[in-house]
Order: structure tokens, then C-alpha cells, then sequence
């Protein structure tokens, strides 16, 4: 299929015809037409999808060659130039744009062809010689895009969510339970509708967003598991055409080893080749997480907020000069960051589901776009929240003496004198303090409300910001 024309290029042909390859190329003919055909981004396949499909790949070819599907000295050449891409080499080979030929036809036989050429070397021959070793009979066997694509979609996120999201919430959970711990008995101004409210303790806030990290961390590991079911071996449409009885079985199981994941067959294989559903679940996981993100990045920046002319109940470590023109700025640039990523996965997860409920029939042509937004997310969703831990958690200190003058300050704290003097009478008391600024202690005592011993009690801020204590389990 490849012939030699001058050192600088090989001649390759397909179904199409001829056309020339550079000759120190491992991609092929199908991959050069794909290039041409879609020069849209300039984005090429993230690392992760490419270590996805190269791992379908190599257990592919160490199944075959155990069930006697293809020669076992191919077999094994195809296995080491896996192991060879798995391990860094010829990443700059795959160059297929993310917007591509649908259903990922095109990155699909990128990597096969890459792999067929390296395995071609392995073996003593020269790239482009596919009658030895074919990208589509061997590299392929068994597999079709229509099952390796999906599979490796779940293969990718699998892996993102183990080396990138996963490290990252639990790091960031363990930085904010510390600052729980060190801000603990800090108390300060609550605010609801951006309004005083009662007072809290400053580190409540931070263990509610340890809690409410917790609980999404718990809800994505909840949807990856249907990541772990594969349509590998299902073939074209499902029917399993062109492999071997015990293919699928096998392919799972070695794909099992080699990530160490709890992966199975799907029921059902052409379920799991049409359906999208998978990623959806997912990338709505994702989204729940960024939106709560978006939130606690707020909260950092406006209780940072000042320094003189906010509220800066806190201090985020300054990183670097916060402006081209004012001197001796600092903003709060690792939480602008963070809400920048996670409206990014925000509008990713709107794409993919628009995505998911455009597939026809027996297959969904748009895998291409959930493979990139669905793996992208969850990337920089955890890169994010690593670069924030590190350059922003762990080292906010707090305006302990601003946070106790807030919350002494604070009209809320009227609330408190509720169940002694009434709402009413205390609603009065509030309005007074207000237009006169005499505190609400001088009002109440004036009016003989309560008295000093009383009213102290009432108003002291460390029993009115303590949490409760949880005996719902104690029979007691």
C-alpha cells in the first residue's frame, strides 16, 4: 500500500487514491486527508484521549493475539509501540483537529495508522508497508470507531478523574477543613441578601465549603461508575460483527488490569454505543461542582474585598501585582481564575448535551465534541482547584479584630432578643440603634427591656455562633 518516491516522502494509497506522505510521518494517508479537511481550531486531541484509545489499542492486540485473531509477532510490535506512545514518544503525530469527521473516524485512524508505522519499524520494515501490518486488519481488528470512540470516551474521563479532579478535591477539602480548624473560634458577621445577619464563626464558612466539596466529590464518583460499562466489541452497530465470541470479555478484562477500574461489558452493546447518557451524567456532575465553585470563589473575593474600603475579613496570599497602573494592588486573582474555568465547564456541559440527544439511530456522530468537553472539563476543573489550593487556600490568614468588629456591629444581632423582648419590641430596638447609632445594648437597657446580667447573656457572640451539636443518632 506505500511506495518509496524520494527520501522526503512515501506514497500511500487508499480507496481515494495515492497521495504523498512525509516520510519521517507515522500517521498515514487518511490522517494527511483529515488535516486537509478540517483546518477549524488548531486544537489537537488532549493527552488523556490519546493515552484512552492507544490503551484500547494495546488491550485489543493482546486479545487477539490471544485468541489466535492475528499473528502473534504483529501482535506484540503493536503492544510496544502502545507502550512506546503510553510512555511519551510521537505525541506530536496526532494532529487531527477536535472538529473533525463525526463519530472520530479521523483521530480514530490516526492513531491506528501511527501505531501500524511505529509497529512496521519494530518489526524491521518500512512505514507504510500495510501489507504486513494494516491499520484496519490489524491495528483494527475487532473494533470499529463506533465502539472504540465511546469506549475510549470513558476510558479518558476515567482517567482524568483519577489523575487530575479527584487529587484535587480531596486536597482542596483537606486545606479548607485546616483553615475550619485554625478559624474556628473567630467570630464574625453573618450575611444573608448582602445584608447583616446573625454572627457565625469564620471557620464554619470554611468547613460548609469543605462539606459541600465533600458531597460533589461523592456525586461525580457516584455517575463515573457508569464510565466502567463498555460497548468495546459491540463492532459496527453492536452485533459484535467481525470479532471473535470471547473478544469483548477478554478486552474488558485486560483493560481492567492495565487501568485499574472495575470495567465489564455493557448488557447490552448497542445501548452502550448509541447512548450518551454516560457523559451527560457526568459532565451534570460536573457543572453541580463548578457552579458551587463559582459561588465559594465569590465568597473568598468579597470577604478579601478592600483593603481599605471592603470588607476584608480575610487576606488571600498576593501573588503577583494586581495592576498595570495603580501601585502596590493585589487581586484575588487564583478565585477570578476558578470562575472562569468553571463557567467554561458550564458551557461545556451545555454542549455536550446538546451533543448526546443528536445522535441518529445506531450511532451519535458528535462523540468527537463530547470526547474534548467532556475530558477538557474535568481537567481543568481539577487543575483549577489544585493551582487554588496551593496558591490561595493554604495560605489565607484572617482579620480576626475586623471580623469581631463586624459582628459586634451588626443590627442582627437583635434577632437574639426575639424570645425576651418580642419581635416587635426588638424590631424597634433596631430602628433606633439605627437612626440614633447608640447600640442596641444602651437601647435595651434604657428601656428597661432586660437587665445588664440577662442582656449579656443573650448577646454573647461565641454561644450565638456555635453550631449545634448533632445527637440525632444518641438515645440519649
Amino acid at each position: 500500500m506505500a511506495e518509496q518516491s524520494n527520501a522526503a516522502y512515501r506514497i500511500e494509497k487508499d480507496s481515494m487514491g495515492s497521495r504523498q506522505i512525509p516520510a519521517a510521518a507515522y500517521y498515514g494517508i487518511q490522517t494527511l486527508r483529515a488535516t486537509e479537511n478540517f483546518p477549524i481550531s488548531g486544537i489537537k486531541p488532549l493527552p488523556t484521549y490519546i493515552d484512552a484509545c492507544v490503551l484500547i489499542k494495546k488491550a485489543a492486540a493482546i486479545a487477539n493475539g490471544e485468541l489466535d485473531c492475528i499473528p502473534k509477532d504483529i501482535c506484540q510490535a503493536i503492544v510496544e509501540a502502545a507502550d512506546e506512545v503510553l510512555g511519551g514518544k510521537f505525541r506530536d503525530q496526532f494532529v487531527v483537529d477536535i472538529y473533525q469527521a463525526g463519530a472520530g473516524t479521523s483521530h480514530h485512524m490516526n492513531i491506528n495508522e501511527v501505531l501500524a508505522n511505529r509497529a512496521l519499524e519494530i518489526l524491521g520494515d518500512r512505514k507504510g508497508n500495510y501489507q504486513r501490518v494494516s491499520p484496519n486488519d490489524h491495528v483494527n481488528y475487532g473494533q470499529s470507531t463506533n465502539d472504540v470512540i465511546p469506549t475510549a470516551i470513558r476510558i479518558g474521563g476515567l482517567l482524568a478523574l483519577e489523575r487530575t479532579l479527584f487529587p484535587a478535591l480531596s486536597d482542596a477539602i483537606a486545606a479548607l477543613d485546616n483553615k475550619a480548624e485554625e478559624f474556628q473560634d473567630i467570630v464574625k458577621s453573618g450575611r444573608t441578601h448582602m445584608q447583616d445577619a446573625v454572627p457565625v464563626r469564620l471557620g464554619e464558612n470554611f468547613r460548609a465549603w469543605a462539606q459541600i466539596l465533600t458531597e460533589h466529590s461523592i456525586r461525580i464518583e457516584t455517575a463515573s461508575g457508569d464510565l466502567t460499562l463498555l460497548g468495546l466489541g459491540g463492532s459496527a452497530a453492536g452485533t459484535g460483527l467481525n470479532t471473535h465470541p470471547q473478544y469483548r470479555y477478554k478486552v474488558a478484562e485486560i483493560l481492567r488490569r492495565l487501568i485499574e477500574q472495575p470495567l465489564q461489558p455493557a448488557p447490552h452493546m448497542m445501548a452502550a454505543m448509541q447512548s450518551m447518557a454516560p457523559f451527560v451524567y457526568v459532565s451534570s456532575a460536573l457543572r453541580n461542582l463548578a457552579q458551587d465553585c463559582v459561588k465559594i470563589s465569590h465568597d473568598l473575593r468579597l470577604m478579601d474585598s478592600g483593603p481599605k474600603t471592603g470588607l476584608k475579613e480575610i487576606q488571600l496570599p498576593p501573588v503577583q501585582p494586581g495592576s498595570s497602573i495603580m501601585p502596590g494592588k493585589y487581586n484575588p486573582v487564583m478565585a477570578e481564575m476558578t470562575s472562569m474555568v468553571c463557567f467554561q465547564v458550564m458551557g461545556y456541559d451545555n454542549a455536550i448535551a446538546l451533543a448526546a440527544q443528536a445522535g441518529q439511530l445506531e450511532l451519535n456522530v458528535m462523540m468527537p465534541l463530547i470526547a474534548y468537553n467532556l475530558i477538557h472539563s474535568i481537567e481543568i476543573l481539577g487543575n483549577a482547584l489544585a493551582a487554588l489550593t496551593k496558591q490561595c487556600l493554604e495560605g489565607i490568614t484572617a482579620n480576626s479584630q475586623r471580623c469581631r468588629d463586624y459582628a459586634e456591629g451588626s443590627l442582627a444581632l437583635v434577632t437574639a432578643l426575639n424570645t425576651h423582648i418580642g419581635y416587635l419590641n426588638a424590631a424597634a430596638v433596631a430602628k433606633e440603634s439605627l437612626e440614633t447609632g447608640k447600640s442596641l445594648r444602651q437601647i435595651v437597657l434604657e428601656k428597661g427591656l432586660m437587665n445588664e446580667e440577662e442582656l449579656a447573656k443573650v448577646l454573647d457572640l461565641s454561644k450565638m455562633s456555635a453550631m449545634p451539636t448533632d445527637n440525632l443518632g444518641s438515645n440519649s
